[in-house]
């Protein structure tokens, strides 16, 4: 399904569909800030207080692919206006929190419409610009608002809570969440799916569901449990049992909520296997160079934000427009291999950075590197995830690029994380939380995730292909068109 919108419209409706998932990204980072205050005022203990972030990482990767499916089905449109809503109701909800239990409940509920939201918008775009050029600088806007959406959530979490307090973190989506919807409503047309015939596949979407949300919460408690305990390994255990039984589900279910032929696509396939080593590259780089910045170099939470801005600027320099002219001008593998190089490098560069490091020295030479590389990356990633998949998967192939992120940045991080732990813990539990010990940590989670992004680009250099079968098939049908219009000009007297 593709929507007949033209000239500025599109490009109206585009910053519209980037504002709304902007506020689902800034959502998983911008509450990090402010924890300390909602632990202090609503009485979190250390433990309980992970549940703020984890409510959501486990409703937000479980729902994905029901979410890209339910689109597909049932209209890109109406899902993407029914998570803005939920989404924003959730926020409302957060911010007037005053439990715990509120506020947990709130965040989970927040984690669902962001699911939908997320799922939807990339097969919204790919529909709205279907010429390859146009598209290519669409992709590119829509990367970097993924991309520099989490370091500018720690900026404005920073801002606000300094400012107002934490109940503002949440409040602040109300008035957008309420402005994406009304321009929604006035620029997007009222698409239908294809449900037409098609039942949802209910035992699909439920195995595949609990099997992401059991994976996720194992995944995001596995360093508070024990990665060789018996809750994590039973519990990633069930989740592949349930893996399991969704794909012999969908191998003999009439309508499938996910084609098991999509795989066969050799560019998607391939997209989605770098974007689980890009995601866990690229949250070891956020999270752990956030903790270098304040608990090694003593930064205050605002400076931390603005110390991500060089990287922010450079992303959004490539992606909105650089990065575009690469992919039209050497297609989508030769950028996606050189720009995860230069991530890999930038993140070797925060392997070394020093107990008594300098900003200029020791900070700002990895964030340009990592800013060129995931703004030259991340276009043609998304690109080469969607471009072979026909207009009526678009949505299934959104969400599944996304659970792809998902599960390979939260499980990336919790690797990452327990690495950096166990090495700053090896001179003895009195001296690991020296900034020796945690530096020492730190250089550990830096160089994996370096090699997490090396083998990124040496998966999509060597496996993608230059062109797509779906920018093929346009071509195609596009000369049919004309040589159908020759004929029938020759044929008239």
């Amino acid at each position: 399904m593709t929507h007949n919108i033209e000239g500025n419209k599109r490009w109206l409706a585009l910053i519209v569909l980037c504002m709304g998932v902007l506020m689902i990204v800034l959502d998983t980072t911008i509450v990090n800030v402010a924890l300390p205050s909602i632990a202090a005022d609503l009485g979190f203990s250390e433990t309980a207080l992970v549940w703020v972030v984890n409510a959501y990482m486990l409703t937000f990767g479980g729902f994905l692919l029901l979410g890209g499916r339910l689109g597909d089905l049932y209209g890109h449109r109406k899902l993407f206006l029914a998570g803005i809503t939920l989404f924003t109701l959730a926020s409302l909800a957060c911010g007037l929190a005053n439990s715990q239990v509120m506020l947990v409940c709130a965040r989970a509920i927040q984690g669902l419409g962001g699911a939908v939201v997320s799922a939807v918008s990339l097969s919204l775009i790919m529909n709205l610009f279907t010429e390859e050029g146009e598209r290519a600088k669409a992709m590119g806007v829509y990367g970097f608002v993924c991309a520099g959406g989490g370091s500018i959530g720690v900026l404005l979490g920073g801002l606000l809570t300094n400012l107002l307090s934490w109940h503002w973190i949440f409040l602040v989506n109300l008035p957008i969440g309420i402005a994406v919807y009304v321009a929604c409503l006035a620029l997007l047309p009222a698409g239908r799916g294809h449900a037409h015939g098609e039942r949802l596949d209910v035992a699909g979407a439920t195995t595949v569901t609990a099997s992401l949300m059991l994976a996720v919460y194992a995944i995001v408690n596995g360093n508070e449990a024990g990665w060789l305990s018996a809750q994590t390994i039973g519990l990633i255990v069930v989740a592949l049992v349930l893996l399991g039984a969704f794909l012999v589900i969908e191998a003999r279910v009439a309508h499938p909520l996910m084609p098991l032929k999509l795989f066969t696509l050799r560019n998607v396939a391939t997209a989605n296997v770098v974007g689980v080593l890009w995601a866990a590259a690229m949250f070891a780089w956020f999270f752990i160079s956030a903790l270098y910045l304040q608990r090694v170099l003593g930064y205050a939470p605002l400076q931390v934000g603005l110390a991500f801005l060089p990287a922010n600027l450079i992303m959004g320099f490539f992606s909105l427009g650089l990065s575009a002219r690469m992919v039209m001008r050497f297609g989508i593998r030769k950028p996606l291999a050189v720009g995860l190089f230069l991530a890999a490098l930038g993140l070797l560069l925060f392997a070394r950075a020093p107990v008594d490091g300098h900003f200029v020295a020791d900070v700002l030479p990895g964030m340009v590197l990592l800013g060129i590389g995931a703004g030259v990356a991340f276009n043609p990633m998304l690109l080469a995830a969607m471009s072979d998949v026909d207009p009526s998967d678009s949505g299934l192939a959104s969400g599944i690029v996304n659970t792809a992120f998902m599960m390979g940045g939260a499980l990336g991080l919790a690797v990452l994380a327990s690495l950096a732990a166990a090495r700053s813990a090896s001179g003895g539990a009195q001296l690991a939380d020296t900034p020796a010990a945690l530096a020492s940590g730190y250089h550990v989670a830096f160089l994996f995730g370096a090699i997490f992004a090396a083998l990124a680009a040496a998966v999509g250099g060597a496996l993608l292909r230059p062109g797509s079968q779906a920018t093929q098939r346009e071509r195609e049908r596009e000369r049919d068109d004309d040589d159908a219009l020759k004929q029938s000009m020759e044929q008239s007297p």
